[in-house]
C-alpha cells in the first residue's frame, strides 16, 4: 500500500493534471514515485502526463516500469503503445496495442472502444509503414523494368543504323523501322505503366476494406 506521502503527491499531481498543468503534474508524480516506487499506478499516472506533453522516450520508460510492477497492467500497455508510435516502432505499437485490447476484455473494462481505435490506428501506422518501403521498391523495379526497355530500343537502333551504313536498309526503310521501334517501345512502358497503377488501385481498395478510417483514442482518467 502506497505510504500517505506518496498519496498526497499524487493527489497533488492530479489536481495539475485536471487543470491541464501537465508539466507540473509530471512533478508531482515524480515526487511520489520516489515517496513510493512501487505502487505501478504512479507510473501511468505520470505516463499520461508526458503523453500529453508528447516526452515519448518517458513515456515508454514509465510504461516499462509499471509493466514490471503489474504484468496485466492495461493503461501501461495502452499509453506504451502511443510512445512506440511516435517513435516509429510500428510492429512493436501494434503488440502492446493488442496486449492492451486483450486485458480490456477479460477485465470488463469500460474502455473497449477506445483500445479498439488504438488497436486500428497502430494497424494503419504498420500498414503504411509498409507502403511506404513498398513504394521504394517499386518505384526502383519500374526504373529498372523502363531502363531495360530502353536499353532494347537503343540496341536496337544502333541495329538499323549499322544496316543503313552497311548499305543493307535504304534510308526511307531504316527511318520506318527507327518510327516503329520508337512506338513499340513507347507502347511497352505505358503498358508497363499501367499495370503497375492497376496493382496500386487493387491495394488501396483492398486496404480501405480491411483498415477503414477511425477516430483518435480517446483518454482515460488518472487515477
Amino acid at each position: 500500500m502506497a505510504s500517505s506521502r506518496a498519496v498526497h503527491l499524487k493527489e497533488e499531481g492530479n489536481k495539475r493534471f485536471q487543470v491541464k498543468d501537465y508539466k507540473g503534474a509530471e512533478g508531482y508524480y515524480t515526487q511520489a514515485i520516489s515517496a513510493d516506487p512501487s505502487t505501478p499506478a504512479f507510473y501511468t499516472n505520470r505516463a499520461f502526463a508526458r503523453v500529453k506533453l508528447q516526452a515519448w522516450d518517458g513515456v515508454l520508460s514509465d510504461c516499462l516500469d509499471a509493466i514490471g510492477l503489474q504484468a496485466d497492467n492495461m493503461k501501461a500497455y495502452y499509453y506504451l503503445s502511443q510512445a512506440q508510435m511516435a517513435l516509429q516502432h510500428p510492429n512493436e505499437a501494434l503488440n502492446s496495442a493488442l496486449t492492451a485490447y486483450d486485458l480490456c476484455l477479460k477485465t470488463g473494462d469500460a474502455s473497449v472502444n477506445n483500445i479498439s481505435a488504438l488497436v486500428l490506428r497502430a494497424k494503419k501506422e504498420k500498414w503504411e509503414v509498409r507502403e511506404r518501403d513498398r513504394i521504394r521498391r517499386r518505384d526502383a523495379l519500374l526504373d529498372e523494368l523502363e531502363g531495360k526497355l530502353q536499353k532494347a530500343r537503343r540496341d536496337d537502333r544502333a541495329t538499323i543504323d549499322m544496316l543503313l551504313a552497311n548499305g543493307e536498309l535504304d534510308p526511307a526503310t531504316a527511318q520506318d523501322e527507327a518510327h516503329i521501334l520508337d512506338q513499340v517501345t513507347t507502347q511497352k512502358i505505358q503498358d508497363l505503366r499501367s499495370v503497375f497503377a492497376v496493382a496500386d488501385s487493387q491495394l488501396a481498395y483492398r486496404v480501405r476494406l480491411f483498415i477503414p478510417l477511425e477516430p483518435l483514442p480517446g483518454d482515460f482518467a488518472v487515477l
